[in-house]
This record gives C-alpha cells, structure tokens and sequence, in this order.
C-alpha cells in the first residue's frame, strides 16, 4: 500500500533554493572575512589607509552587486524608484 501512496504524490521540482540559501549562508560571509584580512595585511601593516579605503570602496560595489541579485525584486523596484526620482510621485 506504501508504494501506492508514493506513486500518486504530486512529484516535487526540483529547485536552486537550497544552494543558494547555503551560498548566502556560508560562502558570502567567508568571502567577506578573506577581503576583510587581506586589506588589512595588504593595507593596514604598511600605513597605507588611502589605498585601503579605495579598495574598500570596490567592496562596497561589489557586496551592492550581490544584494541586487540575490533579492527578488530588487531590480524593478530600484528602477521604479530611479524612475521616480525624475518623474515626481
């Protein structure tokens, strides 16, 4: 009767939400820690806080890059609001 029940269930489909839960999750806070290091000892240890910072900035980019992507939405809805910037309302 078991195998029965099994057949007639809806089949699931099959889906990137998990990978991308876990990469979020782990990879993106790891990556940021390994920046975060190599600044500081590429940067910090010689005094160069100029250069630092500049590269700090490329960072900022690209974690706005990878918070566009990974929220849904995102990109409608900063694009209606760039649009409402110049059109009012």
């Amino acid at each position: 009767m078991d195998l029965v029940t099994l057949a007639q269930q809806q089949p699931t489909v099959p889906g990137t939400g998990n990978v991308r839960d876990w990469i979020l999750d782990n990879i993106v806070p790891l990556l940021l820690l390994t920046v975060a290091l190599l600044l500081l000892w590429l940067g910090g240890g010689k005094g160069d806080n100029a250069g630092v910072m500049r590269r700090l900035g490329g960072v900022i980019v690209a974690l706005a890059i990878i918070g566009l992507a990974v929220t849904t939405d995102a990109g409608s809805n900063i694009g209606k609001w760039l649009a409402g910037l110049f059109v009012g309302g």
